[in-house]
């Protein structure tokens, strides 16, 4: 393991543009569940309205049940207080210093952002980015959180719904091509904490990145590892603390 540390430290030292792919596993020590892993919410059976975890996030279980998916995206889907944890902070110092160029997420959480990233797709979405679905008014998480049953605009009545990218509705093309565009830039793509089996984010990897180093951390195999240049089976935030310990060797 030691050794597969060292190795990714000389791919990020001497790669020009790092590229980030994120899955549920970077927050996982955020206290924010992996809703794929054997315990988690997509497991978990039929859901008390009847319908599985992924039925009663769908558009057409917020079209024609809506208070009762609001109720259940607020009470599964939302960690208000989930805080960055030394993984999301150490990536967006490294884009800081100029050495990551963007991150592309399938987490909804905003946590890379909250840690100070700046350049990130979050290609399903974000749950701090809520609007009217009739005059496209912004609001905050707050605003939706607070609402009694489904929430309505202040404006015009209409129902203010998250961003964030439900089963059967498409995802947003501006971001998507944006991200594409940022992996097939980069010369390295380092992936964390993803099965890397849910599409399109998947295909994402495997058909736009033509750089250098393919790095995978995530505690699971996944159907990429026989193609990555590297991978790692450790929780990220390990991974992390021994990254940091190197540079401070260095230093």
């Amino acid at each position: 393991m030691e050794d597969k540390i060292k190795r990714l430290s000389e791919i990020i030292e001497k790669s020009n543009s790092v590229v980030l792919f994120t899955g549920a596993g970077i927050s996982v020590p955020s206290g924010i569940p992996d809703f794929r892993s054997a315990k988690g919410l997509y497991n978990s059976g039929e859901t008390k309205y009847g319908v599985s975890p992924e039925e009663a996030i769908s558009h057409t279980f917020y079209k024609y049940r809506t208070e009762e998916f609001f109720e259940f995206y607020k009470e599964n889907l939302v960690f208000q207080n989930a805080k960055p944890n030394i993984a999301h902070k150490y990536f967006a110092e490294l884009e800081k210093q100029g050495k990551l160029k963007a991150v592309v997420t399938q987490n909804i959480d905003g946590l890379h952002e909250k840690a100070g990233s700046r350049n990130v797709f979050n290609i399903h979405g974000n749950i701090y980015v809520n609007y009217c679905e009739d005059c496209n008014e912004q609001y905050g998480l707050d605003f939706v959180m607070k609402s009694e049953g489904v929430p309505t605009c202040e404006k015009c009545g209409g129902i203010v719904r998250p961003k964030v990218t439900l089963y059967e509705e498409a995802l947003d093309n501006q971001v998507y091509y944006g991200a594409i565009d940022a992996i097939q830039k980069a010369d390295t793509l380092i992936v964390v904490g993803t099965s890397l089996v849910v599409q399109p984010a998947a295909s994402m990897v495997k058909y736009y990145f033509n750089g250098e180093n393919l790095v995978l951390i995530n505690l699971q195999e996944t159907p990429y590892d026989n193609v990555a240049d590297l991978v790692i089976n450790e929780k990220i935030e390990k991974v992390v603390e021994k990254l940091e310990n190197l540079a401070k060797q260095k230093n």
